[in-house]
């Protein structure tokens, strides 16, 4: 593992030669979007250091919590084939307006794109296939915490799951509504366990929730 230090105020899980595990806070964009206001992101910070990093995988500008990024080429080619095959084991919590009648359960509600500007996300029998498996974990009077165990990573899947089932995730400016407004959307990839694609390694990574409410 190579030594680093904190780069551009982002918390490193891992660091070795050939990838990097990063925890991406809310409000900070996976990559630059277009316009110099949008320039600011973890790949852009991360790349200061480390020219050669790429993306794995993606999480949405309000969602916190892990990251995956490739160093080289070859690793991204196979990490980027464990996603593919469903062999990266991803948990998130998430708090959403309401208590579940049942402790757990799974949707497998098809998404499709519904609108590009802003990008929208709504359940459609033609959209692709997704999978949300969830538990619930706690509830007060009004609302639960749920861990999220998406077998698909489609675009906003658990932000449109759980809002068509009637839970959607506190502070979603997109697919919420007054009864959830929150300080920020209550959405954290926590959990990231898999195997390392050239030493077969097990690797497992946790982020504490960094957010407090339903407990």
């Amino acid at each position: 593992m190579i030594k680093v230090t904190k780069p551009c105020g982002l918390h490193l899980h891992h660091a070795d030669e050939r990838m990097l595990v990063a925890e991406k806070p809310s409000g900070l964009l996976c990559q630059p979007g277009l316009g110099p206001d949008l320039a600011d992101s973890l790949i852009t910070r991360l790349q200061e250091q480390w020219p050669t990093a790429q993306l794995v995988h993606r999480l949405d500008r309000d969602t916190s919590g892990l990251l995956i990024v490739a160093l080289d080429p070859e690793m991204h080619r196979a990490l980027s084939r464990l996603f593919a095959e469903r062999k990266i084991h991803k948990t998130y919590i998430a708090d959403v307006w309401g208590i579940p009648d049942q402790r757990e359960g799974m949707i497998t509600l098809p998404i499709a794109k519904r609108c590009h500007r802003p990008p929208l996300y709504g359940p459609d029998p033609a959209g692709k296939p997704c999978i949300t498996k969830w538990t619930r974990l706690s509830a007060d009077q009004h609302s639960s915490r749920l861990a999220l165990n998406p077998e698909t990573g489609r675009s906003h899947q658990l932000r449109v799951h759980l809002a068509a089932i009637g839970h959607p995730i506190l502070g979603d400016p997109l697919y919420g509504n007054h009864m959830t407004r929150a300080d920020r959307l209550r959405l954290h990839a926590s959990q990231l366990a898999f195997r390392d694609p050239i030493t077969d390694r097990p690797m497992s990574f946790q982020s504490p929730c960094p957010f407090t409410g339903v407990i």
